[in-house]
């Protein structure tokens, strides 16, 4: 007989206060995990993976693969032949390594049986101790210059050879192999993630739960699977994005700003002042402007175009809209050098206009200071927001290459009124990005530079043939013109930027540019030797103006038509393109010539970077690359690390699921609170403006 326990609790119809927690309930609390809590993690390795923005486990769960291999046939190495990507398995004969220059190769014979052939690897000298005569191997790759080239490879028992693999966005310190074992550590803890999509809404798009899509995204059995993974995450993002910016529309629509009516004689001046007509690009973005000019809801617009495209004449018509009504006009730069190029440009307007205008920078002194708060134009850089600063009737602000201030500077310079604000930049946002994610700005475009100007004609050279640059260079010297050399971009201080640039000034001085006067600009210069040096390269004083990336805006020089990036692949793709962009300003052919190290050192991110830009000179078409190469991007403007806010959704090609994820939050009158916790959690600490 079996004895009964006696029930000693009855179930009742009310819940109790608080449910017992599950053995297997999701723990968030771990996703925020720091990375050296994953097995293999120490303090570099934790360190090279934070320049990928990898900090916690998080981070690397929604690291999506940016493509998958598709799969090889496996051949014996007597069949190789061509130069057809395959996949090979032997033993190890012998190993060796060498260098060539700065590569180091690492070169092992690898024996099937039926023939032995050289595979090599470059860049991965540890590889050295690994591959010990005896030892099994399975590589994948092709037949190359130094035999047999691996493009990922098993030693012993491993995937990354595998017939179907994700292969993640990478650097050159981590190859993609390191990151997906990484990934493989971290994959227990989709478990942890909670579902913000109610379950209800989840049947009826026919969504997986979100831990599935997860694993599916970094373990999928065909490229099919991944795709409904990664499209399930990329809803879930674009939905919650969307509802953000619903609540941030609404929010800006309950301020108060200034309405400046109509565009009275003083812009009528303004026109006939000008030595050209507007072209239709500038006509369309006055009439948006004008628009919201007249209206009390505070204007956020984006002015984007090209570099030399014209986007600031358009910028001081919005700041004279603002002084006609006897209101104040702010533009602000973030750099001293890109602050004093705008105060030249509009200045002498200003003064043939009968408005005062005036320059404010940290370096102004005190009695400067004080004068130029009364100005009607003010033009500076954040010393406009610092304490102690008031502008006295601020009306329109323009705040030019808006995405290199923190979101708090952008927030101060309107704190305590509702001025109109005008985005300008010339780093395009792409404009299937520009016209679908940012739902409540308005976007103005001014698409193309003046067809007066000739297209760059843009090279890229390896560093051994620099020498041959160079050569080009002195040519066009001697021919009248003028040149920038960039320095090699490098993580180092500003203080060690400005050393590394006036030593290769020196250098090119005393060898390949002895015959021609050479000047050097960096952040480090005052501001008055700053102003010297680039007034005598304008007055062609100097020949060749060599600089770090204070050159990369502003900069504004018709005579110069060529210029050296060195290291190029060291650079973003909008960064070169901003660079590109200092020549090319006059009526002569000018030329960009991008130095590199060996293509083989390079990484397939660093190759296609450069591709593109000797491809094309279109910045919007440049930037729906980079946006390609580089995923979403971060939107929202304060993220302290995590690469970006939109992880899986691919914009230029999910307009559709955006179109979607857009009517489904219109649809939601009263969203569940787990969707609301979601879209707080998204948009926690962000600035409502940030475009960042």
């Amino acid at each position: 007989m079996t004895a009964l326990r006696r029930q000693t609790v009855f179930a009742g119809l009310d819940p109790p206060p608080a449910w017992p927690t599950t053995r297997a309930r999701p723990r968030p609390e771990r996703l925020d995990r720091e990375l050296d809590a994953l097995p293999g993690v120490g303090v570099t390795l934790k360190r090279k993976l934070a320049k990928l923005g990898l900090h916690t486990i998080r981070d690397l769960l929604e690291h999506r693969p940016h493509r998958y291999e598709s799969a090889v046939e496996e051949v014996a190495i007597a069949a190789l032949g061509g130069g057809e990507e395959v996949a090979i398995s032997g033993e190890v004969l012998n190993v060796s390594a060498r260098r060539r220059g700065r590569l180091k190769i690492v070169t092992a014979r690898i024996s099937d049986g039926t023939a032995a052939v050289a595979a090599t690897w470059f860049n991965q000298p540890w590889l050295e101790e690994q591959l010990r005569p005896g030892t099994h191997v399975r590589l994948r790759g092709k037949p190359g210059r130094y035999g047999f080239d691996v493009k990922s490879y098993d030693v012993g028992k491993g995937e990354s050879t595998a017939d179907f693999a994700p292969v993640y966005p990478a650097s050159e310190e981590i190859p993609p192999k390191r990151v997906r074992t990484l990934v493989g550590h971290a994959l227990g803890h989709v478990v942890d993630y909670f579902d913000p999509l109610p379950a209800e809404l989840r049947a009826r798009e026919r969504l997986p739960l979100k831990r599935d899509a997860l694993f599916a995204v970094h373990r999928p059995e065909h490229e099919h699977e991944a795709e409904v993974g990664r499209r399930r995450l990329a809803f879930e993002e674009l939905l919650l994005l969307q509802m953000g910016i619903a609540r941030r529309a609404a929010e800006r629509e309950r301020t108060l700003a200034p309405s400046l009516g109509d565009a009275g004689e003083l812009i009528e001046r303004y026109r006939r002042s000008l030595p050209f007509a507007l072209t239709a690009y500038q006509e369309q973005a006055v009439r948006e402007i004008d628009v919201d000019l007249a209206r009390t809801i505070p204007m956020q617009r984006l002015l984007q175009g090209d570099v030399g495209s014209g986007k600031t004449v358009v910028a001081l018509y919005a700041l004279l809209r603002a002084v006609e009504h006897g209101r104040q006009g702010a533009l602000m730069a973030p750099t001293e050098t890109l602050a004093e190029q705008h105060f030249l440009t509009v200045e002498g307007l200003c003064a043939e206009l009968g408005v005062t205008c005036a320059l404010l920078t940290s370096a102004s002194p005190k009695k400067v200071r004080a004068a130029a708060l009364a100005a009607d134009v003010v033009v500076g850089t954040h010393a406009l927001i610092q304490e102690g600063v008031e502008l006295r009737d601020l009306a329109v602000a323009v705040v030019d290459e808006q995405h290199r201030f923190g979101v708090e500077q952008r927030k101060a310079l309107a704190q305590g009124r509702a001025p109109h604000v005008l985005h300008m930049t010339a780093t395009p946002i792409p404009r299937t990005l520009a016209l679908t994610v940012y739902g409540d700005l308005a976007v103005s475009e001014i698409a193309k530079p003046p067809a007066s100007r000739k297209p760059i004609v843009t090279s890229w050279i390896e560093e051994e043939r620099a020498s041959a640059a160079y050569t080009r260079l002195t040519r066009l010297l001697r021919e009248g013109r003028q040149a920038y050399v960039v320095c090699p971009l490098v993580e180092a201080s500003e203080t060690t930027l400005a050393r590394a640039a006036e030593e290769e000034a020196e250098r090119l001085r005393r060898a390949e540019l002895k015959e021609f006067r050479v000047g050097c600009l960096h952040g480090r210069l005052k501001p008055d030797a700053r102003r010297d040096v680039m007034a005598r390269f304008k007055a062609a004083e100097l020949d060749v103006l060599v600089a770090t990336t204070v050159i990369e805006v502003g900069v504004d020089v018709p005579n110069a038509t060529v210029m050296i990036v060195q290291e190029a692949d060291r650079f973003g793709l909008a960064q070169l393109h901003q660079l590109r962009g200092r020549v090319g300003r006059g009526a002569e052919q000018s030329y960009c010539l991008l130095v590199s190290r060996a293509k083989e050192e390079l990484t397939e991110t660093a190759q296609r970077r450069l591709d593109a830009l000797v491809a094309s000179t279109d910045g919007f078409e440049l930037a729906e690359i980079d946006l390609d190469l580089r995923g979403g991007g971060q939107f929202l403007g304060t993220r302290q690390h995590g690469a970006t806010d939109l992880h899986f959704a691919h914009i230029r090609l999910d307009r559709p699921l955006l179109e979607r994820a857009r009517t489904v939050a219109r649809e939601l009158d009263a969203p569940p609170k787990v969707l609301e916790d979601a879209v707080d959690a998204l948009f926690a600490g962000t600035d409502p403006d940030a475009l960042s």
